[in-house]
């Protein structure tokens, strides 16, 4: 995107250095407990801690900018308040991209020579290991997290060095532990000119690498161990045969939140003889095998589909059957107990769809003695088994396809298909379908028009209506369960035919899964240590937790009890990978969602034990050693309960440790993509539910989740370069004009949007703030002294006070948006009001009072230039000490009836523009007017005053608005109403209107504010803004329009305009060198000094105040302008006129007169203006 220049970021990020150092000199955001806490409130706030494999980028930035908002809002407020933030390295990326570079040495040199045909290509599954260069995005669509951050790349060494990195330096990277400390180093220098109010002194990586937090999660584990939360067994995980281990949601570069679908394999036996292909397996149990999800259906089954395309093994079974499938589905089942040897298929022949198409089955609970494999050309290798079995009752594609082998004999004959094959297997009825009868696909079809089984979108949406309807409402027809509900006996149906060992349980990822290190994974039935959050009284007091917690929206609540609906066990154990090691099992690791559940805990005492080192390589300020945290030593900082254990570390050590985790415990607000809670967040809850069963004060209080974030409406993208670090945004934008744009991108769970011209704007608002604020601040004698008690005065006062109060109320919800919008842009604009209503001038301590209002309140958005202004101002200590500012009184009536001037005017000048149109078909535009009338009615008219007493005793009467029906009947038993007859509902239905907005008080008969008051207040306003030269004001019944008359209403001003006669008059400056030379101005009957000076001020900008002109006439009217004036004495041959003179016009005869003192003077129309 092109800029038109950028040294208005240039100046903001100076000065957010500038800042930035004296936050730092200060140590202003180093919170340590205070020693009397009893009185003190405590403002807990973390955020996941990113993935150190790479540089943070927006979306990591979006998310963490809720937490900084807050945080700055709640130091105001007056609360202690800690921001800390850890670095995650736990789990396989570092590993699998330093192993990466590792092999890609190996094959290629150093530095690496790439094949130039393999380099330009793309390979989605060799850059699923790549380093992030931007870290974990959890924003699910249609390209993963790592292709997206990677861009076309395939090479690891490549990406590296698109992070502007040497060969010399990419090597380094082939250790895993330099990544640890490169990245965080990064991270935490791109969140320091973010201006984050982080304790960096709490700051740690995860890993073994830091010994403190090793022995921490091994505490953890420990405890989570003896109180029965973790277990050993087989068990359905989503696995990596590559990495030989399970492969979580952090682990994947495709399929994040996906697991386990199970279905049920329907067993459908080749019946002899076997066709050419198949023969030498004769006298063995040939199956080809179906993955169902409606075993119920199976009563219908006809037939059954492959593709004839498609290629397809035979493979043995550990109990010697054969199962026909695709090689995938068998490398599933090979690592789910259905083979000899775990892992292997013991692959017998490799076959096409074609070979064995025509194959006689018998299937499970079909009323056929046999069914045919016929072919199916719609089928998807990537789910399920490629073998499916048809049920056309139910099944919609099923019926289209069927139906079109029916009909169409040339496509039987293609694929030697015979017609007994077919033409007697007819749909069976089998359930019973409210509203789609006994044969619910075939109605649907039906009523849709599907013509054949290309009519894709019509059967997607048959689909859609039967498939639902059919589970709920469903009645089973046939089989031992026919009567019954098909919600009701679908499992055991199931289990029917399990037992009868004519179909097995087998289970496949939801959707593809890549792990990072290139694996297409697998479900495997696996030995592993797993949390057992199916316990049911684990679950039970997780729910408890959730009742507890502060959700901010319903959806994310809802989210979270849909994730304890269905949420079991968690594998925690990988033998691949960094991580802390199972203190009981060494050989396994912790995997990166099980140690960090509980981390925050680490940070209430981190800065004692690591003293701000990353790995905890440092002296502890305690003087503990990572030895010296044995589980009891942690047990006695962690539970308060806890004796005091048996080491050596002295007692005042642990009970300062003690003290900071009671104070700061538990997290009053953790912030997070939504997508971590059926992950992160809900483990979160179970974990602190199960270390602090018993004491609640530690469950976590409240969590925001938010959306993800766009880049100019469409997904982040490096491939696509629709894409920025956190170092890029605050390099282009500022940091505040990143924050103020993060702020105003969206507050909802759905899914917000960064706007790259919008941040443009956002700069330049920030930096005009400065800017005129220096320009006050450099001129305050120019601005009105005295009290602020008029009326314009009394609007502003009470805008801010509004402004503040719901800006605290924005904050408190933690919508940020809408904080800026109250808390900034109308902030704004309520001064931009103010300085345009006050003719008079703005009044200087309610200016100065506006300047430090809105740097308070815009601080925890925008804290550098806040903090820059609010020392201009003369502070002495930082903005980050100050307070929120404590608002006045709100004064709505005063409020209503400014936002009724600002509406008057708006309608006056529509009224004007469309008066100086040129009539229809003419260009000649009309005279402008110079003078109007405004008309105020005090009381409706009587036919609008009578709609409005009706309504209001139709709305007592029912507690609701009454219906046009029922207003036009009541209207009709009205004869006096009779005459208006065409006015009255369009009357009525704007009433209903303004009710919907202002409530009920559109009703009333009368406003609560004098409009001519206000409207005389304002009188020189209205009339500058309207460019008139006069303004009168008057009672609409003072009208001689009947109009006017009828038209006028309470709040709803008319204005009349006219033009006056004027004669033109030449104004010279005879001052020298003063850039000001002559204007050509009207002169009115009546003006006076002040006028005409006023309409100078408006002709020539280089006149600034037009209390600063004198005007002068000639001693000589005739003689005097056309004498050489004298240099220097400007006001040589020229009379002052006094402020009290009156000027009068003859406009047929083109003269101006003086009247002063009861004289009047002929003037001519030529006078002098002095500057001065």
């Amino acid at each position: 995107m092109s800029r038109k220049g950028t040294a208005k970021v240039t100046a903001l990020l100076e000065i957010e250095q500038s800042v930035q150092e004296g936050w730092q000199r200060e140590r202003v955001f180093e919170e340590d407990a205070p020693e009397e806490a009893k009185g003190k409130d405590k403002y807990f706030v973390t955020f996941p801690y990113p993935y150190m494999n790479g540089q943070l980028h927006l979306g990591h930035t979006f998310s963490l900018s809720k937490c900084e908002f807050a945080v700055g809002y709640q130091r105001l407020r007056g609360k202690v308040c800690l921001f800390p933030f850890g670095l995650h390295c736990t789990g396989m990326p570092i590993k699998a991209c330093a192993d990466k570079l590792k092999r890609e040495m190996e094959d290629f040199g150093f530095p690496p020579q790439f094949p130039l045909e393999e380099e330009t290509s793309l390979s989605t599954s060799s850059s699923a290991a790549s380093v992030q260069e931007v870290p974990i995005d959890k924003a699910k669509g249609k390209k993963s997290k790592a292709a997206a951050k990677t861009g076309s790349s395939k090479y690891q060494w490549n990406i590296m060095r698109s992070l502007n990195l040497k060969d010399d330096d990419i090597a380094r990277f082939a250790d895993p532990h330099h990544w640890l400390g490169y990245f965080p180093q990064l991270a935490k220098d791109d969140l320091k000119k973010m201006g984050v109010k982080v304790d960096w002194r709490r700051t740690f990586i995860t890993t073994d690498a830091n010994p403190y937090y090793d022995s921490f999660v091994r505490w953890q584990f420990l405890r989570l161990k003896e109180r029965n939360k973790i277990k050993f067994g087989k068990r359905y995980t989503i696995y990596s045969p590559l990495d030989d281990q399970p492969c979580m949601d952090h682990d994947r570069s495709t399929g994040e939140g996906a697991g386990p679908q199970e279905y049920t394999l329907i067993k459908m036996r080749a019946i002899k003889p076997f066709p050419q292909k198949l023969k030498v397996l004769a006298g063995r149990a040939v199956f080809l095998v179906a993955a169902t999800l409606r075993p119920e259906t199976m009563y219908g089954q006809t037939n059954c589909w492959v593709r004839p395309d498609m290629k397809y093994i035979a493979f043995e079974l550990a109990n010697g059957e054969v199962f026909v499938c695709t090689q995938r589905a068998a490398r599933n089942m090979a690592y789910q107990g259905f083979t000899k040897t775990n892992g292997k298929v013991d692959v017998l022949m490799h076959l096409t769809g074609q070979d064995i198409l025509g194959i006689a089955l018998k299937a499970p609970l079909t009323s056929f003695q046999a069914i045919y494999t016929l072919p199916m050309l719609t089928i998807k290798e990537g789910k399920g088994t490629g073998i499916v079995t048809s049920v056309p009752s139910d099944a919609p594609d099923d019926f289209a396809a069927l139906r079109d082998l029916q009909k169409k004999q040339p496509l039987r004959e293609k694929y030697g298909i015979k017609d007994e094959m077919v033409l007697p297997f007819n749909p069976v009825p089998i359930i019973e379908v409210p509203g789609f009868g006994n044969l619910s696909a075939v109605t649907a079809c039906e009523q849709l028009k599907v013509q054949s089984q290309n009519d894709k979108e019509k059967l997607t949406e048959a689909k859609e209506r039967v498939y639902l309807k059919g589970f709920y409402e469903g009645v089973m027809l046939v089989g031992s369960y026919a009567g019954q509900k098909v919600q009701d006996v679908k499992q055991l149906i199931k289990e029917q035919i399990l037992d009868a060992n004519e179909a097995v349980v087998y289970k496949e990822p939801e959707k593809q899964i890549i792990s990072r290190s290139g694996d297409e994974c697998v479900v495997a039935l696996c030995d592993q240590w797993y949390l057992d959050y199916g316990e049911t009284a684990w679950k039970q007091i997780t729910a408890e937790s959730l009742k507890q917690l502060e959700t901010f929206a319903d959806d994310v609540r809802k989210n979270f009890e849909a994730t304890l609906d269905w949420l079991h066990e968690h594998a925690c154990s990988r033998s691949y990978g960094l991580g802390t090691k199972l203190p009981w099992d060494p050989q396994y690791l912790i995997e990166s969602l099980s140690d960090s559940t509980i981390y925050m805990a680490f940070y209430t005492v981190s800065h004692l034990l690591q003293g701000g080192v990353f790995d905890g390589h440092s002296a502890s300020p305690l003087h503990i050693s990572p030895q010296q945290m044995t589980p009891e030593v942690w047990d006695f900082v962690f539970f308060k309960e806890a004796p005091f254990p048996r080491t050596d570390v002295p007692k005042a050590a642990l009970l300062k440790m003690r003290s900071e985790f009671e104070f700061w415990y538990g997290v009053d607000l953790r912030v997070s993509g939504k997508d971590l809670i059926p992950n992160h967040l809900t483990y979160y809850l179970y974990n602190h539910c199960a270390i602090w069963p018993e004491d609640r004060s530690k469950w976590p209080k409240a969590v925001r989740a938010n959306g993800h974030l766009l880049l100019n409406s469409e997904k982040m993208s490096k491939s696509t370069g629709n894409f920025l670090t956190l170092q890029e945004a605050i390099e282009k934008y500022s940091a505040d004009g990143m924050r103020l744009s993060l702020a105003d991108a969206g507050d909802t769970i759905e899914d917000a949007n960064f706007v790259e011209t919008m941040a443009d704007a956002g700069i330049l608002r920030i930096y005009t703030l400065l800017e005129w604020t220096k320009e006050i601040l450099a001129n305050t004698e120019s601005l009105r002294s005295g009290p602020a008690d008029t009326y314009n005065d009394k609007v502003f006062i009470s805008e801010m006070n509004k402004g503040i109060i719901e800006t605290a109320q924005h904050y408190d919800r933690l919508m940020f948006k809408e904080a800026l919008r109250t808390g900034f842009f109308e902030f704004q604009a309520a001064r931009d009001r103010y300085r345009e209503l006050c003719t008079e001038g703005m009044n200087r301590d309610l200016v100065l009072r506006f300047i430090e209002q809105q740097v308070l309140i815009l601080s925890p958005i925008c804290p550098h230039i806040c903090e820059h202004i609010w020392k201009r101002l003369g502070k002495l200590n930082s903005i980050m000490r100050a307070s929120w500012p404590v608002a006045g009184a709100v004064d709505n009536v005063l409020l209503a009836s400014s936002s009724y001037l600002m509406d008057a005017a708006h309608s006056f000048r529509l009224r004007l523009k469309n008066l100086c149109q040129p009539a229809k078909g003419k260009k000649i535009l009309p005279e402008k007017p110079t003078n109007g009338t405004i008309y105020v009615a005090k009381t409706y008219p009587m036919w609008q005053n009578k709609i409005l007493i009706l309504l209001k005793s139709l709305h007592d009467k029912s507690g609701v608005m009454p219906d046009n029906k029922e207003v036009s009947v009541q209207l009709k038993n009205m004869p006096e109403l009779k005459k208006y007859t065409k006015k009255l509902m369009p009357f009525v239905q704007a009433v209903k209107e303004n009710v919907e907005v202002q409530g009920l008080k559109a009703l009333n008969l009368t406003l609560d504010f004098d409009e001519l008051v206000v409207l005389q207040e304002n009188i020189v306003y209205l009339t500058n803004t309207l460019e008139l030269e006069g303004l009168v004001l008057k009672s609409c019944v003072e009208a001689e329009d009947v109009k006017i008359q009828e038209e006028c209403c309470p709040g709803k001003p008319i204005i009349a305009y006219r033009s006056e006669a004027s004669v033109p008059v030449l104004f010279v400056n005879p001052q020298p060198c003063s850039g000001h030379f002559q204007l050509t101005v009207p002169i009115l009957e009546g003006d006076t000094v002040m006028k005409i000076a006023y309409r100078m001020w408006k002709l020539d900008r280089l006149i600034k105040n037009p209390n600063s002109l004198k005007l002068l006439r000639y001693e000589d009217s005739v003689m005097g302008p056309r004498q050489v004036p004298v240099f220097g004495e400007p006001e040589a041959g020229k009379l002052s006129i006094p402020e009290s003179a009156v000027f009068t016009i003859d406009a047929e005869k083109k003269t101006v007169c003086l009247v002063n003192n009861g004289a009047t003077l002929d003037i001519g129309l030529q006078m002098a203006y002095l500057v001065v």
